[in-house]
């Protein structure tokens, strides 16, 4: 009872769980430590590999883990969040040091002006704006993800190492690989999936599946099968801080990579805080998290580290029961343990043990409810879902995620013009009724519709500005007097209140008179602003109906 009530207000108090979540208790705890474990196997073979393809070396991409997990999760503002390498941050760092735009310390330099940018962002309050990212897009963008992480451990399971980068090339190089596969290796990748599909559930709170599959795997690579690859010998070593003084020319040069490594990392990292929400029904903060992210990468510079971002460990975080950044700091301490000397405790663990698990990781990853249920989508909605996902998988993910916010868009706008015409009403007010009532022309024709009505209900937006002008053009030719009634408009945006210019000119061009009825003064000041209602009278302009009534029939007279 006292670790409850001291753990829970602790956390809180440093932003490490959800106010309106469970308390944190050993339960809690259990389950971050569980999960923080786990996680080893993605920090040790994605750090090093990153590491490795980033130029700046194994032991650059395992500190990477280490600092950026560490001060990320500590500081940050996201549930259950997991920082570290990032691929496209990978490639920008090596694209520097190939082109010889900085040497390694250098790059310690840009990787500490970078996180000095996301900080700002954070101060400035810029993260908030990500939070817009539509669910058919966070859907495809998850998904995707666990098709990367199913293809990446495909050669692993099959005890393979044909040169194949990306998922093109990895589904090219498929056919190669299974001829060539290690049946040693699939034999163990097989025992270790099998575990983690059939695991008893009441087995689950003392011993998880994916511990039990790494002891089956480690065990039958130990004792009876010969060769399989397994983890082996890790790099060690302290980081030495990067004390080098830049030169002015120098922090000049390095602008604008620290900048794009910084909003690269930070539209990373929001997009896996938005995913975590998701997931965890959480709400985190985007402007700390921004703060978080930037002192870890700042960290990470100035020790010699590769800078990263939040990753798809937040994820795979999720899938093992981690439940706040505990989990992280835990895999943080963990792996700089092995770093200073206990690696030989994961040394003996089979590479297709840790492949089966990540592959069943991805697995959960996709977003299967939504794909069976694409039939009974709308089209456009369906359609950018599947987008999102092949080009996070096949392309890039910031590629994925530019398209599919501008697919999903044009969906939303298709989708919300024909709500705003619907809402545009535009009516012949008949002579006999609508004149009558407070003037002397009730003897007007029958069917005489001298003025027109143009009434405008809730939000008008970019989305129906062209249809309406079509529309609504040729109704205005057929009256003397049109009546523009805003009384029940709450929203206009720039382009709407173009459209409204455009339709007001229209009017004018055709000598129809103008009336502009019900118009708040929070729009009259927009409108203004656009110069809109640079040709109507302050005497057209009025508050209620009765008003338009009265001045159309003197129009009407004169």
């Amino acid at each position: 009872m006292i670790g409850r009530s001291l753990a829970g207000p602790l956390l809180r108090a440093w932003h490490w769980t959800d106010p309106s979540s469970e308390p944190y208790s050993w339960n809690v705890f259990g389950a971050d430590a569980r999960s923080g474990v786990m996680m080893l196997a993605t920090g040790l073979t994605g750090g090093m590999a990153l590491g490795i393809a980033s130029g700046m070396g194994p032991l650059a991409g395992l500190y990477c883990v280490v600092i950026v997990g560490f001060f990320a999760a500590l500081f940050g503002g996201t549930r259950a969040q997991s920082s570290g390498p990032s691929a496209a941050i990978a490639v920008i760092v090596s694209v520097i040091l190939a082109s010889g735009g900085a040497t390694l310390p250098e790059i310690g330099i840009i990787a500490a002006m970078a996180g000095a940018f996301q900080i700002l962002f954070g101060l400035f309050r810029v993260g908030r704006f990500v939070a817009y990212i539509p669910y058919v897009v966070l859907s495809g963008f998850i998904s995707g993800i666990g098709v990367i992480l199913i293809l990446s451990q495909v050669q692993t399971v099959l005890g393979t190492d044909i040169a194949a980068r990306g998922a093109v090339a990895t589904i090219g190089a498929l056919p190669a690989a299974i001829l060539q596969a290690d049946t040693d290796s699939a034999v163990v990748a097989a025992v270790a999936m099998a575990i983690l599909i059939f695991w008893p559930r009441s087995l689950e709170k003392w011993l998880p599946a994916p511990i039990a599959a790494l002891i089956a795997g480690t065990a039958l690579g130990a004792f009876w099968l010969d060769g399989v690859a397994v983890i082996g010998p890790l790099p060690t070593g302290l980081p030495v801080p990067n004390l080098v003084l830049p030169s002015l020319d120098f922090l000049l040069t390095a602008v604008e990579p620290a900048l794009l490594i910084a909003l690269i990392g930070s539209i990373y990292s929001l997009m896996m805080s938005l995913v975590a929400d998701s997931i965890t029904g959480g709400q985190h903060n985007p402007n700390r998290e921004l703060v978080g992210q930037g002192i870890g990468t700042m960290a990470a510079g100035i020790f010699g580290a590769m800078p990263g971002a939040a990753n798809p460990g937040t994820l795979i975080n999720l899938q093992f029961g981690g439940r706040t950044v505990v989990a992280g700091i835990v895999r943080a301490v963990c792996l700089f343990a092995l770093l200073m000397g206990l690696g030989g405790y994961a040394e003996p663990i089979p590479l297709a043990a840790l492949a089966a698990i990540l592959i069943k990781v991805g697995l959960s990853l996709i977003d299967w409810r939504f794909l069976r249920r694409l039939r009974q989508m709308q089209r456009g909605y369906a359609a950018v879902m599947l987008l999102t996902l092949a080009l996070t998988a096949f392309v890039a993910p910031l590629t994925a995620v530019a398209f599919g916010l501008v697919a999903a868009g044009i969906a939303h706008a298709v989708r919300l013009e024909r709500l705003e015409l619907d809402s545009v009403i535009s009516a012949p007010l008949l002579d006999r009724t609508f004149l009558a009532a407070g003037t002397d022309e009730g003897d007007a024709g029958r069917y005489d519709a001298r003025v027109g009505l143009l009434a405008f209900r809730g939000a008008f937006t970019v989305a129906s500005s062209r249809k309406l002008v079509r529309m609504v053009g040729a109704d205005i030719r057929e009256h003397e007097i049109v009546i523009f009634d805003f009384s029940h408009m709450t929203y206009i945006d720039d382009t709407a209140a173009h459209v409204i210019a455009l339709l007001l000119d229209r009017a004018i061009k055709e000598k129809t008179e103008i009336i502009v009825l019900g118009m708040s003064d929070d729009l009259k000041s927009i409108l203004n602003a656009f110069d809109v209602l640079r040709h109507v009278a302050e005497d057209r302009i009025v508050g209620e109906l009765d008003e338009a009534r009265s001045l159309a029939a003197r129009l009407l007279a004169s």
